[in-house]
């Protein structure tokens, strides 16, 4: 089961940080992967943004896609995280955004490993709500040793 328990051993993000709740599938056929965020009232960040009509930042969107997207990237590397390996988030290309995220939505975030080069890791993603897309980007990663 890829609960958030998986998903503590696999980030080291915590809250209020870790942006995914659940994997929901992954085909490591085709390198793709589905997880889930649950986007509730009481997040810390709708207080600012915005108190008469709370909407989800794009940028934590954006870094939603990026930690989907490192899981995916162990899964497809057959690596675990380490206290001495980080999965760096380094850019992001043809980010677009199509309607605003609010509190009780889900974000269903999909993500398809590309190409690794140059130790560079790219990946093709998206954010539905329901039906609609929210948000599609090209995420790119790292792998680090930090000690």
């Amino acid at each position: 089961m890829m609960d958030i328990h998986y998903i503590l051993e696999k980030l080291p993000h915590r809250y209020p940080f870790l942006l995914v709740d659940r994997i929901l599938d992954v085909d490591l056929e085709n390198k793709s992967l589905r997880a889930l965020k649950n986007v509730t009232i009481n997040e810390p960040f709708f207080t600012g943004h915005f108190p008469s009509r709370p909407v989800m930042p794009g940028v934590l969107m954006v870094e939603a896609l990026a930690q989907a997207s490192a899981l995916l990237g162990f899964m497809v590397e057959g690596i675990s995280l380490d206290d001495d390996t980080l999965f760096y988030f380094v850019g992001a290309d043809g980010v677009r955004f199509k309607r605003p995220v609010e509190p009780g939505d889900q974000l269903t975030l999909h993500t398809t490993f590309d190409r690794v080069r140059g130790g560079i890791y790219k990946f093709h993603c998206k954010a539905i709500v329901g039906d609609e897309l929210v948000v599609e980007a090209s995420i790119m990663c790292t792998m680090r040793r930090v000690r």
